[in-house]
């Protein structure tokens, strides 16, 4: 057997065993990954929130995952994304909600995970998260009911008060849909002079604002004003305005203030929209999460600014 004397016999335990204090213990300078759950990226709402929130993951030196379904009412398979995704060992999940109430079963699983939860833009239904135990670190968004009411006393000024409306809502039983349309309705009941003639969903989508207002002005030809719980709507709506060769006699209000929406007031063809930013949402979001994993404690609600945006004002 060969021998080694004791100096000899430390160097070999020391290339055995690295002999470097310095050297981290595996995995310990693994990045931190918050996964954001959009509604769809087939939204340039969504798309906004996205860039928000890598510039905040690029900044802060965190992994960012972002997946979301085709479609913003597809909320099975949102759920699926939340299962596939905590499978995958995230660190904190951020998500702006599909459906209110129907999300909850799919962050029971994140809750068990002990993976902390942020909402974003749309609320969980209270009842069905307390009745699920979950609670979330925080709330980021603005404030739909608030932003509908802005909508409907934004319409009483420029109809003084006299208007016959036609509402397009998005998806009925949603948190942000039901608060906005709320807003608007409690804001123009102040006036009596304005009649909301048709209100019909259009679940957030371009081709199905079309389509019911479409059909809503065949209804109803009296209808001066739409008021749309989204822009993608309130674009729908216009196209069918200008099918009906109405362009400039109905005042068009939406909800989002996209690009193309701002286009439209520029060309006069739509009145106003309110204005969200879904980039500081993001960006909030990733923000908020990197606290919370840090163990820092952050606000229950985050509260992101409205505007009305109108081609005289630039924006209010």
């Amino acid at each position: 057997m060969r021998k080694y004397t004791v100096p000899a016999a430390i160097a070999l335990a020391c290339v055995a065993l690295s002999c470097n204090r310095d050297t981290p213990a595996a995995g310990a300078d693994k990045k931190k990954t918050v996964a954001l759950v959009l509604k769809t990226l087939n939204h340039p709402f969504f798309v906004d929130m996205r860039r928000g929130a890598q510039e905040a993951a690029d900044r802060l030196g965190v992994t960012l995952q972002v997946q979301a379904a085709e479609r913003e009412i597809d909320v099975d398979k949102q759920m699926q994304i939340v299962e596939n995704m905590l499978q995958t060992g995230i660190d904190a999940l951020a998500i702006t909600p599909s459906g209110s109430r129907e999300i909850v079963s799919a962050l029971v699983k994140a809750k068990a995970a002990n993976v902390p939860i942020l909402i974003v833009d749309t609320r969980l239904d209270p009842k069905a998260a307390a009745d699920a135990g979950i609670t979330a670190k925080t709330f980021i968004g603005s404030d739909n009911y608030e932003g509908g009411k802005l909508a409907g006393d934004y319409v009483i000024k420029v109809t003084n008060g006299k208007a016959r409306i036609g509402v397009l809502e998005g998806i009925p039983g949603h948190e942000t849909a039901d608060s906005r349309l709320r807003g608007f309705r409690d804001a123009v009941a102040k006036s009596h002079g304005i009649t909301i003639v048709a209100s019909q969903p259009a679940n957030w989508e371009r081709d199905q604002g079309f389509n019911v207002f479409q059909n809503m002005l065949q209804a109803h030809h009296n209808i001066d004003t739409v008021f749309a719980a989204s822009d993608l709507m309130a674009l729908g709506a216009i196209e069918a305005i200008a099918a009906a060769g109405k362009t400039g006699t109905i005042k068009v209000v939406g909800f989002d203030a996209l690009d193309d929406a701002k286009k439209a007031i520029a060309e006069g063809k739509m009145e106003a929209s309110v204005a969200q930013f879904p980039y500081e949402m993001g960006k909030a979001a990733v923000e908020s999460a990197v606290k919370v994993l840090a163990g820092e404690s952050v606000p229950p609600d985050i509260m992101v600014k409205l505007e009305m945006i109108t081609k005289s004002a630039g924006s209010r």
